[in-house]
Parts: structure tokens; sequence; C-alpha cells
């Protein structure tokens, strides 16, 4: 099992940047692929970026080549540097954690932090 907390969501102007933490409550050295998704009121969860044990990372098409995720194992934290924001990234953005549960991977959640993008 593993407790994820999110932080660094806020308010910014159209073109500025956050930076997203996720901290999980164990080493995440060991766990595969961690995340980072988002979901406005009324929609699905979608995938923004993840990352595995070894730095392989995937991103969603509508923020490549302006959002980064990293890993930092030593503080057991998952980072979302989020730059040249658009209002359409505003949104509940969730950290999230695969791990096997018995015999299939089980995707644990944060609790959320809102980013909210002014035009």
């Amino acid at each position: 099992q593993v407790q994820l907390v999110e932080s660094g969501g806020g308010l910014v102007q159209a073109g500025g940047s956050l930076r997203l933490s996720c901290a999980a409550s164990r080493s995440i050295a060991s766990i595969n692929t961690m995340g980072w998704y988002r979901r406005a009121q009324g929609k699905q969860r979608e995938l923004v970026a993840t990352i595995t044990s070894g730095d392989t990372t995937q991103y969603a098409d509508s923020v490549k080549g302006r959002f980064t995720i990293s890993r930092d194992n030593a503080k057991n934290t998952v980072y979302l540097q989020m730059n040249s924001l658009k209002p359409e990234d505003t949104d509940v953005y969730y950290c999230s954690a695969d791990l096997p549960r018995g015999r299939d991977l089980f995707r644990y959640w944060g609790q959320g932090t809102q980013v909210t993008v002014s035009s």
C-alpha cells in the first residue's frame, strides 16, 4: 500500500508555470510506474504523464513539450513541472502509483490538487 499526497496547485496566469509534487508514504524506488492524471468535473480522468522506475516517460499529446515529469527516489516524490500553461490545463491533478496486489496491479490515487489557469 501507499498513500500519496499532492501539493503545488494554485492559480496562475496563462503562460505561467507551476510545479506539482506528489509525496509517497513509502519508498518509490521499487514502484514501476507513477503518474499524473487530471479530471475536470463531469469528465473522465485522463493521463497527463507517467514515469517508470527506469525513468521512461510518457506524455499526453496536449502537454508534450510543456510538461515534464520526474521522480526523486531519495525523497519518495514525483514531480510535474508545468510550463506555458493554458486555460485548458485548468483541472484537478491526481498522482498515481501502480503496485502489485495479488496477481494484479492496483492503482493508488492521491486526493488531487487544483490547478487554475486564468486567461
